[in-house]
């Protein structure tokens, strides 16, 4: 099993948000649904985890291109006037 833990992890790192945000609502969507076994609910709960972190690091480095572009306006917009 840490095997498919394992392969489940390194893919996730090659997921773009759109991507891990679906497989994560699909994951709640199981969750919440029950009717699963404890081991089941774990993996789920596991592969929900690293989803989480794949959106986080993609709204992290899109937050951070934003406050770049904020912080540095295009060079020549003051010139014009």
């Amino acid at each position: 099993m840490t095997d498919d833990g394992t392969a489940a992890a390194a893919a996730t790192g090659t997921l773009g948000y759109e991507q891990a945000r679906d497989e994560l609502i699909e994951v709640v969507r199981r969750l919440e649904a029950g009717g699963t076994t404890l081991e089941e609910s774990l993996a789920l709960w596991e592969r929900g985890e690293e989803l989480a972190k794949v959106c986080r690091h993609w709204l992290e480095g899109a937050r951070a291109r934003l406050d770049a572009a904020l912080a540095h306006p295009q060079d020549g917009d003051d010139d014009e006037g």
